[in-house]
């Protein structure tokens, strides 16, 4: 049996974004280092983009870039799936997706991924 050196966590960050500010979201979270594949290929900038439709009706409190408060609202979005190699790097790309992005709560999740 091999031994199994320490490998670097991997994780997948997936979010929705309008199309007018996809390259700038995408720009932002790789510059904090998401996207970026190990080995020797070096290949930097990946990501996985699908267009769709997005739901939501915003609340009474809410403040929301697309739509009005109350009423039901479907746009065009962008779905966008990434890697982060290390937790500082997924936890630097959401921090930079919640900046760059125009909605007031940007929906997306962080997936673990196993290495096999």
């Amino acid at each position: 049996m091999a031994t199994v050196g320490a490998v670097t966590p991997r994780f997948k960050l997936v979010f929705r974004v309008p199309p007018s500010a996809l390259a700038s979201v995408k720009s932002a979270i790789f510059a904090a280092g998401a996207g970026r594949y190990p080995g020797p290929g070096n290949y930097t900038e990946c990501c996985w983009t699908a267009l769709g439709t997005g739901q939501f009706r915003p609340g009474d409190a809410a403040n929301p870039h697309i739509g009005k408060v109350g009423e039901l609202e479907e746009v065009p979005e962008a779905r966008v799936e990434t890697l982060c190699v290390g937790e500082d790097v997924a936890r630097k790309a959401v921090e930079a997706l919640k900046k760059a992005h125009p909605y007031e709560e940007p929906g997306y999740e962080v997936y673990r991924v196993e290495d096999f």
